[in-house]
């Protein structure tokens, strides 16, 4: 009977550091870089009017904040919303103004980044007449790790309003 206790009790120990060493190691700067190249890949989308591939990088739980609304907006309605949109105007600058800000979980799972952005574009009045605008933007993007892939969890988006 102690034999089996002290049996199980070095079973329990050798099964614990097991699952231990089993957790993955992180490379916060590697994890910084793959949310980097979404952000970057965005501004792409924007010029390139690529709404499917804009949409594709939100997760099945997708959330906007933006306009005093929360909406969890389904795939295809997000992919109908961003070419409305990118059809409707062009883009002259979708710039930082700063370096994004980003935080990682320290279990890798989880990421945010801060924008601070100008957005600067085109397009039609109601007379026909072509219009110069421009937004400064911010907003907070929050990541969630599937498997070794990013997707966007949430969008929480503000804009400075105009000084009159």
């Amino acid at each position: 009977m102690k034999s089996q206790k002290r049996i199980l009790a070095l079973v329990l120990i050798i099964s614990s550091l097991q699952s231990c060493q089993l957790k993955k190691d992180v490379s916060f700067e590697e994890e910084k870089e793959k949310i980097m190249a979404m952000h970057h890949a965005q501004r792409d989308y924007h010029f390139n009017k690529d709404s499917i591939a804009f949409a594709d990088q939100h997760s099945e739980n997708f959330i906007s904040v933006n306009r005093g609304q929360i909406t969890r907006p389904k795939r295809e309605a997000s992919i109908t919303k961003y070419n409305r949109y990118f059809s409707s105007v062009e883009f002259l600058k979708w710039d930082d103004v700063s370096e994004p800000i980003i935080k990682i979980s320290d279990d890798g799972t989880m990421a945010y980044t801060i924008v601070d952005k100008i957005v600067t574009l085109t397009y039609q009045d109601e007379s026909g007449e072509t219009v110069e605008g421009s937004t400064h933007f911010a907003w907070t993007t929050i990541y969630k790790k599937y498997g070794d892939e990013w997707k966007i969890e949430c969008v929480t988006s503000t804009n400075k309003p105009e000084e009159e």
